[in-house]
């Protein structure tokens, strides 16, 4: 089982948000935005930040980092490490049912992350054979995306996706987030969609907008 920071909103929470980092980073990366998305009198949920395995990431001459997958390199046509996205995959349903188990039904959990968390997100909620409550991939894009159709899980089909992107990323391209909306839709997934002018970051009304869409989810 993966380590995690964890911080919940309240006494015996209803649900979770299980939210994955960025390549590079932790579990403490987006920790202190949690005070933004649930205020002191809404249902209280549990925050789950796990700290992805450290692998060396061959983009960045392959030394040794949190990471969910290896990255051979950003352009058309260059492989998915596979083997590192599946072993990814079994560790996030690993967390999901440990939420089952400390009393969390999956039906209220939320899966997400950004940048190389939310393709992970966007791999494994599709995929994952109970329904969840939602979906969340922040500035990032689908991963063996050819092979969704054929994997992906009936129980999530009308899972609430929340997508978002800055227009002005140098790191993931505007338009593989826009690709992957695109793709998600045309799989008949029910996309929220927001465009925001920002780089490979995340910004105030993002976070506000992300709120808001917990509070419908859960």
């Amino acid at each position: 089982m993966l380590e995690a920071v964890e911080i919940e909103t309240g006494r015996n929470p209803t649900g979770t948000v299980l939210w994955l980092h960025g390549l590079g980073a932790d579990g403490h990366d987006f920790a202190p935005i949690v005070p933004q998305l649930v205020e002191s009198h809404e249902r209280p949920l549990r925050f789950v930040f796990p700290h992805a395995p450290v692998r060396p990431v061959t983009i960045n001459n392959g030394m040794a980092m949190r990471a969910w997958y290896d990255i051979l390199g950003f352009g058309r046509g260059i492989p998915h490490d596979e083997v590192g996205i599946r072993a990814s995959d079994i560790e996030v349903g690993a967390l999901i049912v440990r939420e089952n188990q400390r009393g969390i039904p999956t039906n209220r959990i939320v899966l997400g992350g950004f940048s190389q968390g939310g393709a992970i997100s966007l791999f494994s909620g599709p995929r994952y054979p109970e329904k969840l409550a939602g979906i969340m991939g922040l500035s990032c894009y689908l991963l063996l995306e050819d092979l969704l159709p054929a994997e992906r899980a009936r129980a999530n089909y009308s899972t609430p996706l929340f997508l978002a992107h800055g227009n002005q990323d140098p790191v993931v391209d505007f338009r593989r987030g826009l690709e992957a909306k695109q793709l998600l839709e045309a799989g008949g997934y029910p996309v929220e969609w927001h465009a925001y002018t920002m780089p490979h970051s995340v910004c105030p009304q993002e976070i506000t907008d992300i709120a808001t869409w917990l509070r419908k989810v859960l």
